[in-house]
């Protein structure tokens, strides 16, 4: 059992937490505190189901600022519970709930009152507009209810209307609306309520698959203009990968595991959750950044063909990044046309410089690199600000991710070396060669 603390915790100005979770079970039944104690000595929920059914149990995990935080799991798994309790809808068996700085879990009802209208908004699966108002009024509601005059909060309200699309049905009833007006009306109702943190629970999952898509775009979109803090729960991984900064991974409520899209894809706490994310559409989720590997075999433009010659044969690999001043990426050079160079007895390497490279951002999502592989024919290079040198994607590499297998690409990279580069005339031209530093 978690220490008891203050009913309103001290705010602090450097913290970026906008919703603090702590310990946080809910057991339904007739003894619930029995029930939690077997589970804590190492009873299984079903072992322990004659005391209680354990939906939450022992839940912890902040919320950033600003962030979209999902909470993920199939039905039955406890996140639906687990989001009531943070605006106080279901007091907790044991622990704490903070947003804000200010306690949710164990206060009196008027307090949770206040929290809930200065800190925290719902937005239903079932849309729970009031059907004998108005949008507008529908939007309005929550400034009614905190006193706000009524030309002050129809300004406000109509301003929200327009943010999500309406301002065109602001005098119709929710009857006369679709399934996808109606949601983005109590979205718009809860952004009206202006308060940090907007908890949403399966707000999509009601609509149509185009509808639905369209509205987690327009999710996206508000919560990049409005800077506000949401908790979204829902039972569709693609949903979670698309909307979440971080996902929280339920099962049997418990947390199995927190992580960025990419985490939860590339490195699954156990096998549950690599078998829940097996199916995702890895092109949608990952970046160039979550893909792309240090930039090992690449030289700057200095080293000549020798040390380019000398670095291809220590990354084992047929092409090679050149850079310039500032790790700037100046084009590639491929094996054949520096050992025919170390050949020549030729000293500069700009000349068999292909500026073909394809160069992308590390936010570049991966279903756009294929095309750019397959018309370069060449590695491509994850730039960043100025055009530095941040990381290569191989093609090997992006074939390996597309494909969802391993990312260690040691074992599967072929060097094609002409049939004119035997080992003996390696070595040779190698000697003496001077060492060569990597662009990392």
């Amino acid at each position: 059992m978690t220490a008891s603390r203050p009913n309103q915790a001290a705010p602090d100005p450097h913290d970026d937490v906008a919703l603090r979770v702590e310990h946080l079970s809910k057991v339904f039944g007739r003894r619930p505190k029995e029930a939690l104690a077997r589970i804590a000595a190492g009873a299984s929920r079903d072992e322990a189901a004659k005391l209680g059914t354990a939906a939450v149990v022992d839940a912890s995990f902040d919320v950033r600022r600003g962030e979209i935080f999902v909470v993920m799991g199939l039905s039955g798994s406890g996140k639906s519970t687990l989001i009531r309790m943070l605006n106080g809808l279901l007091e907790p068996t044991e622990g704490t709930v903070d947003v804000g700085g200010e306690r949710v879990t164990g206060v009196d009802a008027k307090r949770l009152r206040g929290v809930r209208r200065s800190q925290v908004s719902m937005v239903f699966q079932h849309f729970a507009l009031l059907p004998h108002r108005t949008v507008l009024e529908n939007v309005a509601y929550g400034l009614e209810i905190q006193g706000v005059g009524r030309e002050r909060r129809q300004q406000l309200a109509r301003d929200v209307i327009r943010r999500v699309g309406l301002e065109a049905w602001e005098t119709r009833m929710p009857s006369e609306l679709s399934g996808g007006m109606q949601q983005r009306v109590g979205i718009a109702r809860a952004l009206c309520a202006d308060t940090p943190v907007l908890l949403m629970d399966e707000a999509f999952s009601a609509l149509d698959p185009l509808i639905r898509r369209e509205m987690q775009e327009q999710l996206v979109e508000l919560q990049a203009e409005l800077g506000k803090t949401i908790v979204f729960i829902t039972h569709d991984l693609n949903e979670a990968m698309f909307l979440g900064d971080r996902i929280a991974v339920m099962r049997d409520g418990r947390i199995v595991q927190i992580g960025s899209p990419e985490e939860i894809l590339t490195d699954p706490a156990n096998d549950y959750v690599a078998q829940f994310v097996q199916d995702v559409d890895r092109a949608r989720v990952l970046t160039a950044a979550s893909v792309m590997e240090p930039p090992a075999a690449a030289v700057p433009i200095t080293v000549g063909p020798r040390g380019a010659l000398k670095a291809l044969r220590d990354a084992q690999t047929s092409t090679l990044l050149v850079t310039g001043p500032g790790r700037t990426v100046l084009g590639a050079v491929r094996d054949r046309d520096v050992m025919r160079a170390v050949q020549a007895g030729e000293r500069e390497l700009r000349p068999l410089v292909d500026a073909g490279v394809q160069q992308v951002d590390p936010d570049t999502s991966l279903a756009e690199l294929p095309e750019l592989a397959i018309t370069s024919g060449l590695p491509l290079a994850v730039v960043g600000d100025g055009g530095r040198l941040l990381g290569v994607i191989p093609r090997v590499m992006l074939l390996a991710a597309l494909g969802n297998v391993p990312t260690d690409t040691s074992e599967l990279q072929v060097v094609d070396l002409p049939p004119a580069l035997d080992a003996r005339l390696l070595t040779q031209t190698l000697d003496a060669t001077p060492e060569v530093h990597d662009a990392r």
